[in-house]
């Protein structure tokens, strides 16, 4: 299905469906097309809103897991969305933890899959390098575990983020952000219920890392899915949309 982006104000988004608001938020290397099977699952019954996070258009001195929380947060109070679950993939993830914490009470419950803001082993422990696109492909791989899901797509797009002097500034900054930007001693702060969805071969945030996830955030349950890596919600659309469609009944079961 294509995604429909809108543009109002200084922020561009995907809003399609209605119900119970759903906010889903991307990484580092992400779009908007990764929650594709998300949107059109859960579409149907729910607001489905994807913000596009600014990792590229930031000042470079304010390029933080912070501002992009903030940024969240701005979105949310511009479109009147109250009470949301959100949910985030990688560095998505840790901005929904940042903005829990440091912005507004203003959410139902949290959903993380292959989140940052533990540890993270970005790009397989090295940055790309800049111009070799084989190097490039064989990183954009790693993310998952079946590496024929790094199609030629989202291969070129990584490509092309990697060799834009103006947007790898931003990348670097924005990986340095969130190493800083480590929520060890305040996760217990979250008393609301989070739900860990985990590929079992995710390179990038090892299953130890969602298990440090569990033990820190009191009201979590943890979920692993066999044969999968970084992005569930990419590689395992249909285990990934159960499990989360089961939180989703329980969470709201008294709405």
């Amino acid at each position: 299905m294509g995604l429909n982006v809108q543009h109002e104000r200084d922020f561009y988004f995907v809003d399609e469906g209605q119900g119970q608001p759903l906010v889903l938020l991307h990484g580092l290397f992400g779009a908007l097309s990764n929650w594709e099977a998300v949107v059109e699952r859960f579409s149907k019954n729910y607001r489905v809103v994807i913000p596009m996070l600014p990792l590229y258009t930031l000042p470079l001195l304010k390029t933080s897991v912070k501002e992009l929380a903030k940024h969240v947060h701005e979105f949310l109070a511009f479109k009147g969305i109250e009470n949301p679950i959100l949910i985030g993939n990688s560095l998505g993830g840790h901005v929904a933890l940042v903005y829990a914490l440091r912005f507004s009470e203003n959410y139902k419950a949290i959903v993380l899959t292959g989140s940052s803001g533990l540890f993270e082993n970005g790009m397989g422990g090295s940055f790309p390098k800049r111009g070799s696109y084989e190097y490039i492909k064989d990183k954009t791989a790693y993310t998952f575990y079946d590496p024929a899901m790094a199609s030629k797509e989202l291969v070129d797009e990584v490509f092309s983020i990697v060799n834009d002097r103006n947007k790898v500034l931003r990348v670097l900054a924005m990986s340095r952000s969130a190493m800083q930007e480590n929520l060890a001693d305040e996760l217990y702060r979250i008393q609301k219920p989070v739900q860990l969805i985990w590929g079992s071969d995710d390179k990038i945030t090892p299953p130890h890392v969602a298990q440090e996830f569990h033990k820190l955030l009191v009201k979590s349950e943890l979920h692993f899915i066999d044969q999968c890596g970084h992005a569930p919600m990419m590689e395992r659309p249909e285990e990934f949309n159960v499990l989360f469609q089961s939180f989703l009944d329980r969470v709201t079961a008294n709405d």
